[in-house]
């Protein structure tokens, strides 16, 4: 015969060798629950609407002897007192027809959907599919991308990131995609500026506003992809202060400036590399990336294809025999390479050993492009033709024009380097150059 328990009896009673179910007779159909293991439990047991029995599981036993201060639910532990509580709320939902098993499902499965949604729109998730789905496919430094937002993936690519230490990734890995708010994303941008970008070692000390332009620019990319694509109903980085970009650079060697570079560039294990820049007006990932694929049979002819160039198109460089003269042959898939898979990387070390040697005014890279399209322009090549030979789309290729006018330019490509590339070799031999006049029209008299 059932027993009305006491806070003392639920206390009382221990584990045996097999599960145990203690009936209350202080509330029809609830039970006290004994694990094996010495867990207990609270439980009903009666009949749903369609006669076939049930049972329902309410909680953990509370043996703390502190009732809460709000309603008793399913699944929280739950006191004696508590336990009667909430079986009569049940029983009041039978009493009004409600199915209370069915009903419990149906909400576990809302909640099992909740998770899974939370989970699948969290930072972490989406910034994951963000690089998986646009980043990598869409751009060429998608993994400087990855590790801004804190995800760094192998070299191959393949298979889950690492998620880094202290970045946004691991901050706000499991945080709602929409909980993320403007102060958020500012905080985050002012933080890479002052301190360094998160989880990442810091290249530089003090503020940087690159840095935080960097940051800026990569938050809002993955915003705006996740407006795009309705995860997010606005874009937090909308109206927010971002570090003015620099002044646009005018710097062009001159041609003494020219010489000592080329000079400091014989001294450097990979100085052809170097010239080549100056030769080609490539970027220095172009050239430092070379394959001996892109190379024709005889060297003449070298194919960027458009995944490695910046606007996304193709670009065939004709290379005068200067410039062939430094494409080494070897084995291996790279031109300029120490480990035959991956190409040579040129950073800030080599750029102050040749800082050391030229001592003139700062000068980057980037500025090799610009003096070889000045100096072709001082050689009176048509300014259509640099930016063929450039590969930069404005002016005669832009809009409309750029549309219909499918031509290469390839003669003239040839010609405008290889005049070039005589100038240079004037310059450095201390020779005149061997500049080929343009042809003039003769008038008729």
């Amino acid at each position: 015969m059932a027993k009305t328990l006491t806070v003392a009896a639920v206390r009382k009673y221990r584990p045996g060798k097999e599960r145990r179910e203690i009936s209350d007779a202080g509330c029809p159909a609830l039970y006290l629950v004994v694990q094996s293991s010495g867990a207990k439990s609270w439980a009903m047991r009666f009949r749903r609407p369609d006669g076939t029995g049930a049972k329902l599981t309410l909680g953990p036993v509370d043996l703390s002897g502190t009732e809460s201060d709000g309603e008793p639910v399913i699944g929280m532990p739950l006191t004696l007192a508590s336990a009667r509580r909430l079986a009569a709320d049940v029983h009041r939902s039978r009493a009004r027809g409600r199915d209370v098993v069915a009903d419990r499902v149906a909400a576990k499965h809302r909640l099992s959907i909740e998770v899974a949604e939370g989970a699948a729109n969290s930072f972490g998730a989406l910034a994951r599919q963000f690089i998986d789905e646009y980043a990598r496919k869409k751009t060429r430094h998608w993994r400087e991308t990855a590790r801004m937002l804190g995800l760094r993936y192998t070299k191959d690519g393949t298979g889950e990131p690492e998620e880094i230490k202290g970045s946004l990734a691991a901050r706000w890995a499991d945080r709602p995609i929409a909980g993320i708010t403007g102060h958020d994303v500012y905080s985050a941008v002012d933080e890479a500026r002052r301190r360094g970008i998160p989880g990442l070692e810091r290249r530089s000390e003090g503020m940087s506003d690159p840095r935080g332009r960097s940051m800026a620019r990569t938050l809002s990319k993955l915003f705006s992809w996740l407006v795009q694509h309705r995860k997010v109903a606005s874009n937090p980085c909308l109206g927010m202060y971002v570090p003015p970009a620099p002044a646009a650079r005018d710097r062009v060697l001159t041609d003494a400036e020219i010489v000592k570079f080329w000079q400091a560039a014989d001294a450097e294990q990979f100085g052809p590399l170097l010239k080549l820049l100056l030769l080609t007006g490539c970027r220095l990932n172009e050239v430092a990336g070379m394959r001996r694929s892109e190379l024709s049979d005889e060297g003449a002819i070298w194919t960027l294809p458009k995944e490695r160039t910046k606007n996304k198109q193709v670009h065939v460089v004709p290379l005068p025999p200067l410039a062939r003269e430094l494409t080494p042959a070897g084995e291996g898939a790279f031109v300029f390479t120490t480990t035959l898979d991956t190409p040579v990387s040129i950073g800030s070390k080599v750029k102050g050993r040749l800082d050391k040697k030229m001592k003139i005014p700062p000068w980057r890279f980037h500025d090799l492009r610009r003096t070889a399209a000045s100096g072709m322009a001082k050689l009176q090549i048509p300014p259509h033709v640099i930016e063929a030979t450039l590969n930069h789309i404005s002016g005669a290729k832009a809009g409309v024009a750029g549309t219909y006018n499918r031509y290469g330019y390839l003669p003239e490509k040839k010609n405008a380097l290889q005049r070039w590339a005589d100038h240079v070799d004037g310059l450095v031999s201390g020779r005149a150059a061997k500049v080929v006049p343009l042809r003039q029209k003769v008038k008729a008299q």
